[in-house]
């Protein structure tokens, strides 16, 4: 089966897509297990001696939230790959109007929420920062990690994953958008009526010509 350019774009689109939201499901996961379980994000620190700990977290339900719609996105686009791949190398097949309206409900579901998930990202991430930050003991969460935390092994490169996580939800949020306005484009495409020919349009005049001028005689 040959894709068109439009689904071939997309594919890139949804490739691309599955690494993002692997990288930020990955790097959060890896944060909230250096906490400990517990979720960082909208957390407070609280200065233990010349160490930090994170004396108050956020329910993990939210991290596990974040982690779980940015995983789940990932598996849907690997998932769509395989199956494009395997339509175009062994069966004949087409996405029909019907499977391009779910591709669009999905698509528009997906947006809605990779923004929920990386405003929770960008402002959970700032207000533990500016938790840490008005503790004095450190001008930055970069600065942050250098200091150890309590219990020893806790909060390694915890800012550096959850920038990760947070710049991978943003670029995931831009991936989403054109792959969102690329299928607009083809269902646009689908949906455009069929016009008759008029006596206007060149085909006609060409059509017409073939019909009912006369052949000139064999020599």
């Amino acid at each position: 089966m040959a894709l068109s350019w439009l689904q071939r774009l997309e594919l890139v689109l949804f490739t691309t897509a599955f690494l993002c939201g692997a990288v930020a499901a990955a790097a959060l996961t890896r944060t909230q297990g250096s906490f400990s379980g517990s979720c960082p994000l909208y957390g407070v620190a609280a200065q233990n001696g010349s160490s930090l700990a994170l004396s108050s977290p956020s329910a993990s339900s939210l991290c596990y939230f974040v982690a779980g719609v940015s995983g789940l996105l990932a598996l849907y686009c690997l998932l769509l790959l395989l199956f494009w791949i395997y339509s175009s190398c062994i069966e004949d097949s087409n996405r029909g109007p019907v499977g391009l309206r779910i591709a669009l409900v999905v698509s528009v579901i997906a947006v809605f929420l990779i923004l929920v998930t990386a405003c929770i990202l960008r402002f959970g991430t700032s207000s533990l920062c500016s938790s840490i930050i008005s503790l004095k003991i450190a001008t930055s969460c970069p600065e942050a990690q250098k200091i150890p935390w309590t219990p020893p092994g806790t909060a390694v490169h915890f800012y550096n994953n959850l920038h990760n996580a947070e710049t991978s939800s943003w670029v995931n949020l831009v991936l989403w958008a054109l792959i969102l306005v690329l299928q607009v484009v083809q269902w646009k495409s689908k949906a455009a009526p069929f016009r008759p020919l008029e006596k206007g349009d060149p085909e006609w005049s060409s059509e017409t010509d073939a019909l009912f001028t006369p052949r000139s005689p064999l020599s």
